[in-house]
């Protein structure tokens, strides 16, 4: 046990972290999916109470991963995907459940489905324009290249609080992304198969 040095407490650690994410964005996600169900004041209720302890687990995580350089890179990714949800960048779940993922061609496929929910009027087009803006970003925080057509849809469309997500997870760097994506993907392939 001695000789762990502390590498099992580590990693259980991390998997509660991860569950403790999962839990957090499950949440933020039923309450996205009940919200035709619920009052108004009910959904708004839920959802600040959901991204409250959003805001408290990150809080937590800053203050361990600066006194602890072992969790960095394991804490930090799941860091930035709770970033993601609190700074209310990206408002809708199934998109940050896919950016955690690393799945650009799924979300390519959902900017798809949105288009044609639009033309089919299944959808408003603000409710479609705010979810392609943060598909748009996600896909090029995964790196992917965007079209002439999407890139000046992007600048046209994209909020203060997407260039604020854009610039932390710039900051965060190129390995500090993928290790938050790989993180955030595991937690939420975790969570699926719960």
């Amino acid at each position: 046990m001695a000789s762990s040095r502390g590498q099992e407490e580590t990693e259980k650690l991390i998997e509660n972290s991860r569950a403790q994410l999962s839990r957090l964005l499950t949440q933020l996600q039923d309450c996205e999916d009940l919200k035709e169900d619920l009052d108004p004041e009910e959904y708004e209720e839920t959802r600040a109470d959901t991204l409250q302890q959003l805001r408290e687990f990150q809080n937590t995580l800053t203050r361990m991963t600066s006194g602890d350089n072992t969790l960095v890179s394991q804490l930090g990714s799941v860091q930035l995907a709770i970033q993601a949800a609190v700074s209310e960048a990206f408002k809708t779940p199934e998109v940050i459940k896919l950016f955690a993922k690393k799945e650009p061609g799924q979300l390519r496929d959902r900017l798809e489905e949105l288009k044609t929910a639009v033309k089919l009027q299944k959808c408003t087009r603000e409710s479609m324009l705010g979810q392609a803006v943060e598909i748009l970003v996600a896909l090029r925080q995964l790196g992917e290249t965007l079209s002439p057509q999407e890139e000046n849809f992007l600048a046209e469309h994209k909020t203060r609080e997407m260039d604020g997500f854009e610039k932390a997870s710039s900051d965060l760097g190129k390995t500090g992304v993928n290790a938050v994506l790989s993180v955030a993907g595991n937690q939420v392939r975790a969570a699926q198969g719960d």
